[in-house]
């Protein structure tokens, strides 16, 4: 049959001739049609690469695949309708090219879209819209603000709380407190300073008083006796270290707290917060201000009686107690009006001191007085004790058994005798070898069976009853030979003297045989002693003829 068709003349319209030209003319179609179809998949995917990018973009890659489809479609169709086999099977290659470039396309893009959302952080899986990703945000932000309310809360609790301490953290924390205090117990001033600065908690462990007490009891000045005993229980102890390394080191700021006109010799003394001196025949009370570097320039109080200057007064019982030159005794209630004055002595009353209700004085006249305090029998004398010199200083013993006089060492070879405060007699005196002159012009008790001297020979001595009588235990000589008019002492280690010349303040460790410190208060013209001195662990206070001076320990 296919032979015949082939035979026939070219003229006739023949049944295989004919049927091989619609054949050709439909195949020749087909193939204008794909050719057509080709050129505008072409210029689109162009169009696509051009404008749109790269396949990664996501828009041109279905395209591709679409027509990969139909190329693969027009192939079936080909093949159905019995048109050229390697046509066809060109086409379908080209198909399956551009099927696979596709299929490698798509699958870039995909790893291309994995890396960016793992480079970006962004979980499109998670957040399949923008509303959900915005509402994970914002409950994000709404737990990290809960999470910082917490965490300023506990620091509020832990600064409030200063003993609770958190459970993590570095082993030292975790100790008891009792062992954490026997460590760091060994520990010097540095480092318990260095060791404050770790924490705030440890801050607050290290200012505890019972860490600061062994270093307190060995620095300068620092409210503590020699036995111990804490004078300035309401005041950090930590502090008062920190002040009393001021003290060690002669750091201070020195002022004038009053002025005179006229050349004084005044006397003071300090109870709380008030300053008690003497101007003349006067006794004025000031205040301190809160600093306590300066005072209220209007007096509190002021308590008169005497006609001649105020040479010494002590304070007792809530009173006054006086010596003038005019050889009487005054005695003044703090709080009211109350006076009364008596005479005691002949000639003037250079020193006087009172305690349990009784009152001793010590005169010019050569004799030294015992009286009582009290109301109903004030000038009733109950003693009179013939000295054999000029009394310059007189205390009586915390015990109140006896009492010191200190003379001019002119008339008896000892300027420091005791007596007993009952009977009136002579007890025990001094030392032996005083040269002629060296009176005595103060004296105190520091224990019952201590007690400090100074006076015209320029020594500073320290007494101990039951060592010896016969010699002191420790001397302190002034570096100029000058007259030491006045002494004070911290009952611990810290001794301080005022000078004869140029209003000197001297500052001595006890526990050295030199001066610490030395503070010239006036100058060559106004040259003056510093007649009497008083301090506390931050200030002190000299009061020399024309000025009454401040040395500020706290703010130097």
């Amino acid at each position: 049959m296919g032979s015949q068709g082939r035979l026939g003349p070219p003229g006739n319209d023949g049944p295989g001739e004919g049927d091989s030209g619609e054949a050709r003319k439909l195949q020749e179609g087909r193939v204008a049609r794909g050719k057509r179809r080709k050129g505008k998949g072409k210029g689109k995917a162009g169009a696509g690469q051009g404008g749109r990018g790269s396949g990664a973009e996501g828009k041109p890659e279905p395209r591709k695949a679409k027509e990969a489809a139909g190329l693969g479609a027009e192939a079936r169709e080909e093949e159905e309708g019995g048109g050229s086999v390697e046509e066809g099977a060109r086409r379908i290659v080209r198909g399956d090219e551009g099927g696979a470039e596709a299929g490698k396309e798509a699958k870039g893009r995909d790893y291309r879209k994995e890396e960016w959302r793992v480079r970006t952080g962004r979980r499109e899986n998670a957040r399949p819209g923008r509303a959900q990703g915005r509402g994970l945000q914002a409950w994000g932000r709404i737990a990290a603000a809960g999470a910082a309310m917490a965490a300023e809360a506990e620091e509020a609790a832990a600064a409030a709380e200063p003993a609770d301490r958190r459970a993590a953290g570095p082993a030292l924390w975790r100790l008891p407190e009792e062992l954490l205090l026997l460590i760091c117990s060994y520990l010097d001033m540095r480092a318990l300073g260095r060791l404050a600065q770790v924490c705030r908690w440890l801050r607050r462990f290290t200012s505890c008083d019972l860490l600061w007490r062994r270093i307190a009891r060995a620095s300068l000045n620092s409210g503590f006796t020699r036995l111990g005993t804490d004078l300035m229980a309401n005041v950090s102890v930590k502090e008062r270290v920190k002040v009393s390394q001021n003290w060690r080191l002669g750091r201070c700021r020195e002022g004038i707290l009053l002025k005179w006109r006229c050349s004084q010799m005044p006397w003071m003394q300090l109870e709380g917060d008030s300053l008690y001196i003497s101007q003349a025949n006067f006794i004025l009370a000031y205040q301190f201000r809160p600093d306590g570097a300066s005072l209220n320039r209007r007096p509190l109080g002021v308590f008169a009686g005497h006609d001649e200057d105020v040479c010494h007064f002590v304070l007792a019982n809530s009173h006054i107690v006086s010596a003038g030159g005019d050889g009487k005794i005054g005695v003044h209630k703090i709080h009211s009006t109350f006076t009364v004055k008596y005479s005691a002595h002949e000639q003037e009353v250079n020193c006087v001191d009172c305690k349990g209700g009784i009152i001793v004085s010590g005169s010019r006249d050569r004799t030294a007085k015992v009286w009582p305090l009290a109301s109903g029998r004030l000038g009733q004398c109950l003693h009179t004790i013939h000295t054999e010199d000029r009394v310059w200083s007189i205390a009586i013993s915390p015990l109140l058994s006896s009492f010191v006089t200190g003379t001019a060492c002119c008339g008896h070879f000892s300027p420091l005798r005791i007596w007993d405060l009952n009977s009136g007699q002579l007890t025990t005196h001094l030392g032996s070898d005083f040269p002629a002159g060296a009176g005595v012009l103060d004296v105190m008790y520091e224990s019952p069976s201590t007690l400090l001297s100074c006076g015209y020979d320029t020594y500073v001595r320290y007494w101990d009853l039951r060592a010896s009588v016969r010699k002191c235990v420790m001397e302190w000589e002034e570096p100029h030979d000058s007259t030491l008019y006045c002494l004070q002492t911290d009952g611990n280690h810290l001794l301080a003297t005022g000078s004869s010349y140029y209003g000197v303040v001297r500052l001595w460790d006890r526990r050295q045989r030199a001066c610490l410190h030395a503070f010239p208060l006036t100058s060559t013209p106004l040259s003056s002693p510093v007649y009497c001195l008083r301090f506390t662990t931050k200030h002190l206070y000299a009061a020399l003829s024309y000025n009454l001076h401040v040395l500020d320990f706290q703010n130097p």
